[in-house]
């Protein structure tokens, strides 16, 4: 802390999420406002290691914020992973004049500006993911549009399991969490909801629910697996084996990643942006900015990545019982 900072960097790394380029584009024009100079670095840690700079100003940051994706670019790097290659990145950033790096990304992100930190190099973290598992924060960008895209495509495979009186078997993404399951299942009113953090393996129970609801005159059966528990498409021919009922499995996949932004994501990834622009005009370091009851704030690296995080159970009742 203290350090004074004139020129700092900004990449994103790991997965991508809609309102990443909100928050790119309100780290520049803050710091920028601020007094600092601002380079981006493109893809991640590989092209800082790979020295892939651009200058950026106010007018490299102009009609981005209605974009899906990164206009940075992200990588995975094997290579920043060791000490070696965090020793290397951190003497780029000296060779080039970067005091600091504000890094938009994941936990495994911050991991790396917490090595960037140690270092030498201010590092401030924003929560890019659109899992929602990033402990210390209520939100994370891109979340917001990824649920908004998941509701609209299972309104629409609702309608065509209806018409065929299906079994619908709607997996969707979230890695090892299962927010993105949890919040479509009200949103959709599933049937049945699966998840890593309350799944007990116990598929019986699954294919009793569709028969019970088969015997009341429900036509169809919504089922959102998350992407934690997988094997939609095998647990689809065993359910339609076990039931005689037309089963079939859809895989959201990445375009839950894309898209434009919605609203909330704009907007909060932009107040996330300006927070970390201004914490690290105050020569902060080693800090993640989250949003917690109400209000957004900075955590340590290391106090934020040893948080833990689970799905609230009145939360998941709602789910099942709704």
């Amino acid at each position: 802390m203290d350090k004074q900072i004139k020129k700092i960097g900004v990449l994103t790394s790991g997965g991508d999420a809609p309102g990443m380029n909100a928050a790119i584009r309100a780290v520049v024009r803050k710091s920028i406002a601020n007094g600092l100079q601002v380079v981006g670095i493109k893809k991640g840690y590989q092209g800082l290691l790979n020295e892939d700079f651009i200058e950026m100003d106010r007018h490299s940051v102009s009609d981005i914020i209605q974009r899906g994706g990164t206009i940075l670019g992200t990588a995975r790097c094997m290579e920043f992973k060791t000490a070696e290659g965090q020793a290397k990145g951190a003497e780029i950033c000296r060779k080039h004049g970067i005091d600091g790096v504000i890094v938009i990304g994941g936990d495994g992100s911050y991991r790396g500006a917490q090595a960037l930190a140690r270092q030498g190099i201010n590092t401030i973290g924003l929560p890019g993911t659109i899992d929602l598992d990033i402990a210390c924060t209520e939100y994370t960008i891109g979340f917001d549009t990824a649920i908004n895209t998941a509701m609209s495509a299972i309104d629409k495979v609702r309608d065509t399991s209806s018409s065929h009186e299906r079994c619908s078997i709607i997996e969707v993404m979230g890695r090892h969490a299962g927010y993105i399951a949890l919040w479509c299942t009200i949103a959709n009113g599933g049937d049945d909801i699966l998840i890593p953090e309350k799944y007990d393996f116990n598929e019986q129970k699954v294919i009793d629910n569709i028969i019970d609801n088969r015997k009341r005159g429900k036509t169809h059966h919504i089922i959102i697996n998350a992407e934690g528990i997988g094997h939609s498409t095998s647990m689809a021919r065993r359910i339609e084996a076990a039931t005689g009922i037309e089963t079939r499995a859809t895989i959201l996949g990445y375009m839950q990643r894309g898209g434009s932004p919605t609203c909330k994501d704009r907007v909060y990834a932009s107040y996330m942006g300006c927070f970390a622009a201004d914490i690290m005009a105050e020569g902060k370091s080693n800090r993640v900015v989250g949003y917690r009851d109400g209000k957004f704030q900075d955590f340590d690296i290391e106090e934020a990545l040893s948080m833990t995080k689970d799905i609230d159970e009145y939360q998941y009742q709602i789910a099942r019982i709704l």
